[in-house]
């Protein structure tokens, strides 16, 4: 993939944090959801396609899904977007976010990102963000998103490709973008 390409996507992800977060947090602390909300995003991609075999072959988790991770919750990203209270959907975010096997929790402790679901849920702003990091202009899957004839529509990332965004992310000032 084009480093333009990465670029854009993480651009993408900024313009995230400029349209949901604004008002929310200072710009120093959109790190704080947007970092933890990239990598569940692409945890999320790369896990969306074996969902219901893991669900279906639960006791052996390492099998049905070939991943170094799991998620044993009954939702995906997707799933969470019509929820039809605040508090609806922090308690299923809160149980996605359970689901997820031992190796993600702690990266999930690391970034302290449940500390930040109770203001993101106050506000109104986590369905929001649920919704922008699953905006189909950007793919954070391994696998391209094909269009209606079968030709790839988005490419997918390779681990260096993600890492290159995720690192482009995380030192990167954050910044305003005009509404």
């Amino acid at each position: 993939m084009e480093q333009s390409q990465l670029n854009w996507i993480a651009n993408f992800i900024w313009g995230i944090a400029d349209d949901v977060l604004r008002d929310l947090y200072v710009r120093g602390k959109y790190r704080d959801v947007i970092l933890p909300m990239t990598v569940l995003r692409r945890l999320d991609a790369v896990l969306e396609p074996t969902k219901q075999a893991v669900l279906d072959m639960k006791a052996s988790l390492d099998k049905a899904v070939g991943q170094a991770f799991y998620n044993t919750s009954k939702f995906t990203l997707r799933d969470l977007r019509a929820r039809a209270s605040q508090q609806q959907l922090k308690a299923d975010f809160e149980a996605y976010l359970d689901g997820f096997s031992p190796n993600v929790q702690q990266i999930l402790e690391n970034f302290e990102f449940r500390n930040q679901i109770p203001r993101l849920s106050k506000a109104d702003a986590l369905g929001t963000l649920i919704e922008r990091f699953l905006d189909p202009s950007i793919n954070l899957s391994p696998n391209p998103v094909l269009s209606s004839d079968g030709t790839p529509r988005l490419p997918g990332l390779d681990n260096h490709a993600m890492g290159t965004i995720f690192a482009s992310s995380a030192r990167r000032p954050p910044r305003c973008s005009p509404r």
